[in-house]
């Protein structure tokens, strides 16, 4: 039997991943990719008053951007610290947002609860990719919309989570990589019968040099903060001369600076009116 009919242990897999995003100090990344909440909020159309739930928040990039544009905002995530970091961030700016604990795959919302389902480099993680991206479609209202920013396969990201994936374990046999969200194929597979606008999208990666994102990246963002973690020195080594040189290879900035492109897409699917 081939992997690609296995069916994996996708509770297994969704306590790991829970363990990797607890750890480090994600919501320090987080904060940098502010801009991209902002900008979907943009291509949705957002409107005050609507309802919207942003899934697999994080630190509430999108929930914050939603709020700000006085939308009545539901913000999840399954790691509990990451929605604390969050509830912070919306006290201190003073807006009404309702956090709760939530799985991507199984939202604890009734059918047709939100106008709009937004998420940020979040859903696409869910390893049950076709349940996730069912539960959004059931919590919005028909002819409602959903925004997603996911990053690519073919970008800096996706390059970095395949490389990163070299010295991990090896992923549940059946697994699909989370990228794949990042491929318009992938995603009107995801989201049959439903409207999609897709438009190709880059965040800006700006440090002060390869060495400074790596330091900030392996001390903060999970999936390498866990890896390196794992590593003997020699292989930790290896590794972080492969990162580096990855950066550099993308690198934009020049001297003196780091300025590294990191290519998504960001997705409006309008879902099939009643």
């Amino acid at each position: 039997m081939s992997t690609e009919n296995l069916v994996p242990d996708y509770q297994a897999v969704k306590q790991r991943q829970q363990a990797v995003w607890a750890s480090g100090d994600y919501a320090a990344i987080g904060v940098t990719l502010q801009i991209v909440g902002e900008n979907l909020c943009e291509a949705v159309d957002l409107r005050a008053g609507s309802r919207v739930l942003d899934v697999a928040a994080g630190n509430g990039n999108a929930s914050l951007a939603a709020a700000r544009r006085f939308a009545q905002v539901t913000s999840t995530d399954y790691v509990s610290g990451l929605l604390a970091r969050g509830r912070a961030r919306a006290e201190a700016e003073r807006l009404p947002i309702s956090f709760q604990e939530a799985d991507a795959e199984a939202l604890p919302f009734a059918d047709g609860s939100y106008d709009v389902a937004l998420s940020t480099f979040g859903v696409m993680f869910a390893p049950d990719q076709e349940r996730a991206a069912a539960e959004l479609v059931r919590v919005v209202v028909p002819g409602g919309r959903i925004g997603l920013a996911n990053w690519t396969p073919e970008g800096f990201i996706g390059k970095l989570l395949a490389l990163v994936g070299r010295y991990a374990p090896p992923p549940a046999p059946g697994l699909r990589p989370p990228t794949r969200w990042g491929s318009e194929d992938a995603l009107r597979r995801l989201f049959p019968g439903h409207a999609l606008e897709i438009r190709p999208r880059s965040f800006m990666f700006r440090y002060r040099s390869p060495e400074h994102w790596l330091e900030v990246f392996e001390a903060c963002y999970g999936p390498t903060h866990k890896v390196f973690a794992a590593l003997a020195p020699g292989r930790r080594d290896a590794l972080a001369r492969e990162v580096l040189d990855l950066l550099r290879g993308h690198d934009r900035g020049g001297d003196g600076s780091l300025v590294v492109p990191g290519e998504y897409l960001e997705a409006v699917i309008t879902t099939r009116p009643a």
